[in-house]
């Protein structure tokens, strides 16, 4: 199929053919939120948290959900790691408001509702949480969890201070080996950590400088990496069925050379050849300083000139 053909197809085909090649679970930080919202909605100054808040989670919302009716049916997407932590209190009054929104939102509630999302905070939340700011927050991570126990449809899963499971997987450990008198294998200290029993990565969707991070124990180094150059939140069906085309059909090539012939082992050198000095993830930082933006780095041979754009 090519990708002009799947770009065509109704979400629901779509969603189908994703489904049809076995369960996903994709990992999709939303970052970059607070630049998409000054460029889409104005200054933050004019606008303050009040509208902050609710715009972008409702966003996040459509994200969401654009993702689910795509056929996703698993998504993790980290919101908070210890990093902000030391952002002081005047951070602390945007996050928290954020943390909370997630479980408590009536917005967010009925999105649960409709798409029968179960919902659960993974990471060392209480590790690091607690005696915090945003302390209050655990309670409510433990409400929506119970309160969408339920749902089968979807699963979602928000990542807090997710950020390296060591002592939590030590701890399931112990407590494993004390109630059954054995080490735990890999499948029930994924379902300690997670609350449930979550599939391996299938692809991961950052932004910015690229860096993979926050799916402890289910990253296998088999999952399929992408990176927008755009903030998150500009994420939409055309670049999502892109990424979706090629997690489903273009990277499915074979590891075997043995059999390639003359004509493909000249197109792959002179390939090499153009690309020797080039690495995916160089980039620079703007004139004075304040962001970085990747550099095109790839170059086409004749016998590869005729590639389309990608989306």
């Amino acid at each position: 199929m090519e990708l002009s053909t799947f770009q065509a197809l109704t979400t629901e085909k779509v969603a189908e053919l994703v489904r049809a090649s076995g369960p996903k679970t994709a990992v999709f930080p939303i970052n970059g939120t607070r630049r998409w919202f000054v460029l889409e909605h104005g200054s933050q100054n004019g606008n303050g948290l009040a509208t902050y808040m609710p715009i972008t989670w409702r966003r996040q919302i459509e994200l969401y959900k654009l993702f689910f009716d795509h056929g996703v049916d698993t998504l993790l997407t980290p919101i908070f790691g210890p990093d902000l932590l030391e952002r002081g209190d005047e951070y602390s009054q945007l996050i928290m408001p954020g943390l909370l929104w997630l479980s408590q939102n009536q917005e967010m509630l009925e999105f649960y509702r409709e798409y029968e999302v179960r919902v659960r905070v993974y990471g060392d939340a209480r590790r690091c949480l607690a005696g915090t700011a945003y302390a209050s927050a655990l309670d409510a991570f433990d409400e929506i969890t119970r309160l969408t126990a339920g749902h089968r449809r979807h699963h979602l899963f928000f990542g807090v201070c997710a950020h390296d499971p060591a002592e939590s997987v030590a701890e399931i450990g112990l407590h494993f080996y004390q109630a059954h008198g054995r080490l735990p294998d890999k499948r029930e200290i994924v379902t300690a950590y997670y609350g449930e029993y979550v599939e391996p990565v299938s692809f991961f969707i950052g932004f910015d400088r690229p860096a993979a991070f926050d799916m402890p124990l289910i990253a296998t180094g088999s999952e399929d990496l992408y990176f927008t150059v755009s903030p998150s939140p500009y994420l939409e069906a055309r670049t999502l069925r892109a990424i979706l085309y090629d997690h489903l059909y273009t990277r499915r090539v074979s590891e075997s050379y043995d059999d390639l012939p003359p004509a493909a082992w000249q197109t792959l050198a002179s390939f090499y050849r153009l690309n020797r000095h080039h690495v995916l993830g160089l980039g620079r930082r703007s004139d004075d300083g304040s962001f970085w933006y990747p550099l095109p780095q790839v170059k086409l041979p004749p016998q590869l000139k005729n590639d389309k754009e990608i989306t």
